[in-house]
């Protein structure tokens, strides 16, 4: 009887101890799934208020390279809050999330992977095909198959290109002291006698003033495949390869120049300066075709300064309507006969946003809604023929520019001298006629966006390569970008576009220079 008494304490003494394990086990499981609750609850949060601020009117105060990079920030913070998400819900929790704002979650149409693209296959099929039913093992019948489709990507692959030439000749011939070799005769080479091909000098003219990598970078990623390219190798291609698209160049020059409608803009740019030890202003100008031309192109120039000479040079035989700021520089253009003057609204408004964001007048608040109904217009007339497009103006935004145009003198009358938005109405109403061109041609668009976009790459590339080193530099700089920007304007590849370029110029008849511009650019057969 003592014996069993000492076994029954000790199996309850057992038991206790695993009622006591389990209880705590229990405890921290509740602890666990707490917490987890708390962090699919504060992450659930944070989903909300990123989507809130994305669509916020606080993004509005962003310029364009702000917004772009809160954007590119935003996905990768969203895309590591639902990873998160997914792992916590996946583990067992108690219950799934809602989403933040109690509508079933939508599945993004994901786009489909272009049909261009090299395909590997990969073959998944069961180890066995013998049907795995208890008593059964009959051969199973194939009656379909699922496909899904992975983007995978190789880093950018060197390889050589060996030209062999034979060379024959006659023995008979030879015998006799008579005959010659032959040999086929060597294709001509932008470079002659050097190693790069055209595809070569193009990705390093493509990386230099398409995705402005200097030359030290993309040094360095050669580098890691293997193959050493100096950047004094590097600048010295890509300076004979500008060379040889001067003539294209030209051509292209002249192709812009003929359209009757033309944007112009100009940007700073810093330049090395030797004799001096440091860089100096320069600045690159830009003119473009109308934005509704149905063959875009654009034309950049590098110029020491911003004196109106250097538009009027540019312009000197081009007469038309040119649709820019209120820079006195372009005066000098106008002045001759056969140009006219278009204005940018797009100008115009922002001196009442600069005014309406700061809260100082709640005049600048109703420009602003007058100048939408005006661009409301404007979106409705897009895709239109010009001749459509000038009577869809006419009849719909006439009245209201009418309306904005009296308005305007009566808040004129109205305001004190000197304050802000008597500047911003003088500057609307100095500049009235300029401003309404867009009514008297279909062709002439609202404002001067169009070049102010085509400028952006000269923003990007001055911040990565931040000087050009000499004027000659910056000119084949404006040359190439001339050509691979225009080239994009029409959807081509500007790598595809410039290695056949430089492919066939050398042995192009010079009389059908244009057959290579890139609005009538065709890849060779």
């Amino acid at each position: 009887m003592a014996r069993l008494a000492e076994q029954m304490l000790a199996h309850m003494a057992e038991q206790t101890r695993q009622i006591d394990a389990r209880d705590q086990q229990i405890a921290q499981q509740a602890q666990a799934l707490k917490f987890k609750d708390a962090r699919i609850e504060r992450i659930t949060f944070e989903l909300a208020r990123l989507k809130a601020w994305r669509f916020g009117a606080r993004t509005e105060a962003m310029n364009a390279e702000q917004r772009q990079l809160f954007e590119e920030t935003l996905a990768e913070d969203q895309a590591s809050l639902e990873a998160q998400l997914h792992a916590l819900q996946g583990k067992g929790s108690q219950a799934s999330a809602p989403p933040a704002d109690g509508q079933a979650p939508r599945k993004p149409r994901r786009q489909a992977l272009p049909e261009h693209l090299r395909r590997v296959e990969h073959r998944h099929e069961p180890e066995s095909t013998l049907c795995p039913s208890f008593g059964c093992g009959q051969p199973m019948t194939r009656i379909g198959e699922d496909v899904s489709e992975r983007l995978d990507i190789v880093p950018a692959e060197f390889f050589v290109h060996r030209h062999i030439r034979g060379k024959w000749v006659c023995k008979c011939c030879l015998r006799k002291g008579e005959g010659s070799l032959v040999q086929e005769s060597v294709l001509p080479q932008i470079i002659d006698k050097g190693q790069p091909t055209a595809g070569l000098l193009a990705h390093t003219l493509v990386s230099r003033f398409v995705d402005h990598l200097p030359y030290y970078r993309q040094e360095q990623i050669n580098a890691r495949s293997g193959v050493h390219t100096p950047r004094s190798t590097l600048a010295a291609w890509s300076g004979a390869a500008s060379a040889s698209l001067m003539p294209l160049y030209e051509a292209h020059r002249a192709f812009v120049l003929g359209a009757a409608v033309l944007h112009a803009d100009e940007i700073p740019v810093r330049m090395l300066d030797p004799g001096a030890g440091k860089t100096v202003k320069a600045y690159v100008w830009a003119y473009a075709r109308g934005e509704h031309d149905a063959m875009p192109g654009v034309i950049y120039d590098f110029c020491r300064g911003r004196g109106s000479r250097y538009p009027a040079d540019f312009l000197s035989q081009w007469g038309g309507t040119l649709s820019c700021d209120d820079y006195a520089g372009y005066d000098a253009v106008f002045k001759r006969q056969g140009c006219i003057e278009a204005g940018c609204l797009a100008h115009a408004r922002r001196k009442f946003d600069e005014l309406a964001k700061a809260h100082t007048s709640p005049v600048a608040e109703q420009a602003l809604q007058r100048i939408a109904w005006l661009y409301r217009v404007e979106t409705q007339a897009r895709g239109k023929t010009n001749a459509e497009r000038l009577a869809h103006r006419q009849q719909h935004a006439q009245p209201l520019w009418d309306e904005l145009h009296a308005w305007l003198c009566l808040e004129r009358a109205r305001v004190p001298d000197g304050s802000g938005i008597a500047a911003a109405l003088d500057y609307s109403l100095r500049r009235w006629q300029a401003l309404g061109r867009f009514l008297h041609d279909g062709a002439v668009s609202i404002d001067n966006n169009h070049i102010e976009n085509l400028m952006r790459p000269w923003a990007m590339g001055r911040k990565a390569w931040l000087f050009a080193g000499s004027e000659l530099a910056g000119q084949r700089a404006a040359m190439v970008m001339s050509l691979v920007h225009s080239a994009k304007l029409h959807g081509h590849d500007p790598w595809a576009y410039l290695k056949d370029v430089l492919e066939r110029l050398l042995s192009h008849p010079n009389h059908r220079i244009d057959e290579l511009l890139p609005h009538r650019w065709m890849p060779a057969a």
